[in-house]
């Protein structure tokens, strides 16, 4: 925190130092450049989802009619299939509990054996068909019928069983024919599709399995084709993660296909799903279709390279005209702002002037707009203080002659003073101490008032000239005033101004004292102070007469008006009872209390006729002693 507010500090200081014309310069760029660039990152953006969009919908049409091939072909396949055992002498040989003789097998082979071959020819696209058998009474009749045992060990022989007569479906990868597999002299290996489906009879027993074969790039035909656009390859990935296509087209050069995989499998794919990841500096958008029937995806994989250079290259040119564009209107801005402040320049060198004291400038200036009201005010400003410093003069004669008078009244003060105590003194001889009291609480009650050293006392002073108030008023009316005080030993050293609380209590004595029951049982009047927040809050409370709800929002309006406006309602208002008053004692409490603490302090004043008045006084919190309070060292200790 503290190396921000020390980084912030010094760009304050730094902004400060530039003159208003580059500033002005730098907040004209600013203003123009935020918005180009929002609109340019909008613009683009824009234009990128375009285009992604266009390309989605363009490669998802080639994606889609290759995925009907492909069905096209699962559907030959398991048609081939099914055709391949409708043939009832098929099923017959493979039932067969004996071995036929040679003429059977000849004529089985002409036959029934021929027109599997004839199925398997009538396709081009079809490799191989095959029915594998258990049963150890008929012979391989290749290259169509051969024994199970031959697939047992096959990864996908326990997957087949496991379907139950239903079909499966297999790429085989880098296989040898059945024919060769035994030969290991033979390394040719190919890769093709295929279709493998347990054979029932009358649905309960095993008699073989069917194996119908079509080459990889005969059923994936797009992905291994090499007639390509170039932008765009089609590729395959199988149940097991292994990813089949054309890995020798220019497209996938340079790529990692097992990176590709890894970014296809991270997200969830659903149908139709499409992403876009980078490989190298090459951003690519690949979209998804599942082919269920093999537990497969197949992918189209498109390059994005040359439609977001496209998009760069003129994102860059719009970006490089706007940097022109805001450069040469910089400089004709600078230009025209020079004229525009050339008469703020005169009126700054005037204020130079002034400032090493020549308070005699003349500003010959007759601009209009704000630069000519600015020079106005700034000679009516100069003509102002002229005034100021003339009326400063006499009234510093003003105040040595005021202090010539303080002292002769302070002379004539001594004189009452001396004169209150002799007749204290005879009070004493004569035995009447009642009368001693009072002088002694009327001289400490005007030495507090005349001697005024500071507009700040502490709350325990204003309290002791209360308490002189109090003991003079008692003789009044009889001991029916009492003062209780609830105020901590830390806050007696609170600032208060003088002279600040004794209206407050004087109107309590005053108002309160107004009925019969309070002539006949007395008042009670109570000071308490306590700290809130961040202020100081001094109560003073009576039950005395208190108001009524018109007179509270009378005394409010009263207290709360500007000078002028009560001057010119209440200035020549006379009091017609002792019960009522035009509240100056209060405004000028509250006039002090504001203009030397601020407009967030002041009095609030609360009642209840016949029951209480309650004038509540906010003050900061301020212990003129200096340290901390001692409610605060109870606390530390």
């Amino acid at each position: 925190m503290d190396v921000l507010s020390e980084w912030k500090m010094r760009i304050t200081q730094l902004t400060n130092r530039i003159s208003i014309q580059v500033k002005l310069i730098g907040a004209y760029i600013f203003i123009i450049l935020i918005p180009i660039i929002l609109f340019s990152w909008y613009l683009f953006n824009e234009f990128y989802q375009n285009t992604i969009q266009d390309t989605l919908k363009k490669n998802q049409y080639a994606l889609e009619s290759e995925k009907a091939t492909i069905l096209s072909n699962i559907e030959i396949m398991e048609r081939t299939a099914q055709l391949s055992i409708a043939d009832r002498e098929v099923i017959n040989y493979l039932l067969s509990t004996r071995e036929l003789d040679v003429l059977e097998l000849i004529d089985f082979n002409t036959n029934t054996s021929s027109n599997l071959q004839r199925l398997m020819f009538s396709n081009p696209n079809i490799l191989n068909v095959r029915l594998f058998t258990n049963n150890p009474s008929i012979n391989e009749i290749w290259p169509v019928i051969f024994n199970e045992k031959r697939i047992e060990g096959r990864a996908w022989y326990k997957d087949v069983l496991a379907k139950k007569g239903t079909v499966w479906w297999e790429i085989l990868k880098d296989e040898k024919d059945i024919i060769k597999r035994e030969n290991t002299d033979m390394e040719s290996t190919t890769t093709y599709v295929s279709l493998l489906w347990e054979i029932y009879y009358r649905s309960d027993t095993h008699v073989g399995i069917r194996e119908v074969d079509m080459l990889i790039n005969k059923f994936f035909q797009k992905a291994y084709s090499p007639n390509q656009d170039g932008q765009s390859h089609m590729l395959i990935v199988d149940r097991s993660g292994r990813i089949f296509t054309d890995t020798g087209s220019p497209f996938f050069k340079g790529m990692n296909l097992e990176q590709l995989r890894r970014d296809w499998e991270a997200p969830p794919h659903q149908r139709g799903s499409s992403f876009t990841f980078t490989i190298g500096n090459t951003p690519y958008l690949c979209l998804s279709t599942p082919i269920d029937q093999l537990g497969a995806h197949l992918l189209n994989v498109v390059s994005l390279e040359n439609p977001v250079t496209q998009i760069k290259q003129t994102r860059n040119l719009f970006i490089a005209a706007a940097v022109v564009l805001i450069a040469l209107l910089s400089v004709i801005t600078y230009f025209l702002q020079s004229l525009i402040l050339k008469k703020l320049h005169i009126l700054r060198d005037s204020m130079k002037k002034v400032r090493r004291g020549d308070l005699n400038v003349q500003i010959d200036m007759d601009a209009g707009g704000e630069v000519g009201e600015l020079a106005h005010h700034f000679r009516q400003m100069l003509k102002t203080l002229n005034e100021l410093i003339v009326e400063a003069v006499n009234k510093k004669a003003a105040t040595k002659e005021a202090e010539l008078n303080a002292l002769k009244n302070q002379i004539d003060a001594h004189f009452l003073y001396n004169t209150l105590e002799n007749l204290k003194m005879l009070a004493e001889v004569e035995a009447q101490y009642t009368i001693s009291d009072a002088l002694t609480s009327l001289g400490a009650l005007m030495r507090y008032s005349l001697k005024w050293s500071s507009d700040h006392v502490r709350l325990r002073d204003e309290i002791g000239h209360i308490l002189n108030y109090i003991a003079i008023m008692n003789i009044r009316y009889d001991d029916k005033l009492e003062l209780k005080l609830d105020i901590p030993e830390g806050y007696q050293e609170q600032e208060v101004l003088k002279m600040s609380l004794q209206p407050l209590v004087e109107n309590a004595v005053k108002y309160g004292m107004n009925t019969d029951r309070a002539r006949r049982d007395g008042i009670v009047i109570l000071i308490r102070a306590w700290q809130k927040e961040d202020g100081m809050l001094i109560e003073v409370t009576d039950n005395g007469a208190g108001m009524s709800p018109e007179k509270l929002i009378e005394l409010h309006e009263k207290i709360e008006m500007d000078d002028a406006h009560f001057y010119t309602k209440y200035g020549g208002y006379k009091p017609t009872g002792d019960n009522e008053g035009n509240g100056i004692g209060l405004r000028n409490v509250i006039g002090r209390i504001k203009m030397y603490y601020g407009h967030d302090y002041g009095i609030k004043v609360e009642s209840k006729e016949g029951a209480y008045t309650r004038v509540m006084m906010k003050l900061p919190y301020l212990i003129l002693s200096g340290g901390l309070s001692a409610n605060e060292k109870n606390t530390y200790r």
